[in-house]
C-alpha cells in the first residue's frame, strides 16, 4: 500500500511562525497526509500544540543575529549542516511539497528542497517579509501572504491566501459580540514574546483612569513578562481592579471570544486571530519590528474601522483612557467595530494555503 503524501513544514523561532504552520498541519491531516515538521530545539518549545501525528524534525541552525564573535563565525556551518542533514531526510523519505513560514529555523529544510528540487513554497505572516522569507522568495516556486498587501521584491507574485488560525480559533470564529455595558465586562491584554513591557507600563494606570461606571465593571486579563507579573498585579490591586496577569494564556481564542476589548501588539497572528473571532481591538505596533512589519500588518483592521492604531510614541495613559472610553462607553460603535473586524477575517485561510501546497504538488509530481 503506498504511503500518504508527505508535507514537510519549516517554521520556528516564536508563535507569530508556529501557529499558522499548525493550522497548515491540521488541514493536511485532515485530508490524508502525513506531515513532519523541520525546526530548531527553540522552535520545537513552540509545537507543543501540533497534533500528536506531526513528526517533529529538529535540525540545526543559527542566525547571526546572537552570540559573540565566536557563535557567528560558526553560523555557517552549522547551516550547511542542517542543510545536509535535512537533505539526507528528504532522500530516505521525499516530500510531496516543503511549506516555509519564516524564522531562520526554517532553512534547513528550504535550502535541502532548492538542492533537491522538491516542490517548494513560502507563506509570509507580516505585511513586510521577514529576513529568511526574503532570501528564498525567488527560490520557491509558490509565495501565499497572510497580510494584504505585502511588500514583495520586484517580479515576485504573492497569491493573498490570509494568515491561518489554529482549530481553536475557528471554534471561536464569528462568536455572538456582547456590546459593553452596565454589566461585567473583560479586557484582554496580549503582548508578543518581545516588547510587551511598555503594556505593562502603560496599561494598568489606564484602566486605572477609566470612568468608575466603567472601571467597576472591568475584569482584565494580561500578558505580562515574568519579571514584570509582580509590579502589574500591585497596580490593579491597588486601583481595586479585579485582574488576571500571566506570561501566557493557553485558552486565547475563549478569552478573546468573552472580550468586550482587546489591547494588543500587532503580530499577524493575533491581527488573524481578532479578525475571525471579531473583536473590537486597540493595536500597538512594536516599534522595533523588522521593516516596521507589525504598522503594515494592523493596517487592514484599521482602514475597516475595526481597530484603533496608537504608535508607541503616542501609547501614553492619557491616551490609552481616551481610547478605552470611547469603545467601552459606546455599545453601538464597538458592535459595529466587532462587525469590521469580523469582515477582515479569513477563516479559511489554512484551506486556502493547504489548496496551494496540494496544486503545487500535483503539478510538480
Amino acid at each position: 500500500m503506498a504511503k500518504a503524501p508527505l508535507l514537510l513544514i519549516a517554521a520556528g523561532g516564536t508563535g507569530g511562525h508556529m501557529f499558522p504552520a499548525q493550522a497548515l498541519a491540521e488541514v493536511m491531516l485532515a485530508r490524508g497526509w502525513r506531515v513532519k515538521l523541520s525546526t530548531d530545539a527553540r522552535g520545537a518549545h513552540y509545537a507543543g500544540g501540533f497534533p500528536e501525528a506531526v513528526a517533529i524534525e529538529e535540525v540545526s541552525s543559527a542566525t547571526f543575529a546572537r552570540g559573540g564573535l565566536l557563535e557567528r563565525l560558526m553560523v555557517p556551518l552549522r547551516v550547511l549542516g542542517g542543510v545536509l542533514a535535512a537533505a539526507g531526510r528528504m532522500l530516505l523519505d521525499r516530500p510531496a511539497v516543503v511549506v516555509g513560514f519564516g524564522g531562520y529555523p526554517s532553512i534547513p529544510a528550504l535550502g535541502a528542497a532548492w538542492l533537491l528540487r522538491r516542490p517548494r513554497m513560502i507563506h509570509e505572516q507580516n505585511g513586510v517579509l521577514g529576513q529568511v522569507n526574503r532570501i528564498f522568495t525567488r527560490r520557491v516556486h509558490r509565495v501565499a501572504c497572510g497580510t494584504w498587501p505585502t511588500d514583495l521584491p520586484g517580479g515576485v507574485e504573492g497569491v493573498h491566501t490570509g494568515n491561518p488560525v489554529r482549530a481553536a480559533v475557528l471554534e471561536r470564529a464569528g462568536a455572538g459580540y456582547i456590546a459593553p455595558g452596565d454589566y461585567p465586562m473583560d479586557l484582554l491584554v496580549i503582548g508578543g514574546s518581545q516588547g510587551a513591557r511598555i503594556l505593562s507600563d502603560v496599561v494598568p494606570e489606564a484602566v486605572a483612569a477609566l470612568p468608575e461606571v466603567v472601571r467597576v465593571q472591568l475584569s482584565v486579563a494580561q500578558q505580562a513578562r515574568p519579571e514584570d507579573i509582580d509590579r502589574v498585579v500591585a497596580a490593579y490591586d491597588a486601583a481595586g481592579i479585579r485582574a488576571e496577569v500571566a506570561p501566557f494564556f493557553t485558552d486565547i481564542p475563549r478569552r478573546l471570544s468573552e472580550a468586550q476589548l482587546v489591547i494588543s501588539r500587532a503580530g499577524a497572528s493575533s491581527v488573524a486571530d481578532i479578525g475571525v473571532i471579531g473583536r473590537p481591538a486597540i493595536l500597538i505596533p512594536y516599534a522595533a519590528a523588522t521593516g516596521n512589519h507589525q504598522a503594515a500588518n494592523a493596517h487592514m483592521l484599521y482602514e475597516a474601522g475595526a481597530a484603533v492604531v496608537m504608535p508607541e510614541s503616542q501609547f501614553t495613559p492619557e491616551a490609552l483612557t481616551e481610547a478605552m472610553a470611547a469603545v467601552l462607553e459606546n455599545p453601538e460603535g464597538a458592535s459595529q467595530m466587532a462587525q469590521a473586524a469580523l469582515g477582515c477575517g479569513r477563516p479559511d485561510a489554512a484551506e486556502r494555503l493547504a489548496d496551494m501546497a496540494e496544486t503545487l504538488a500535483q503539478e510538480r509530481r
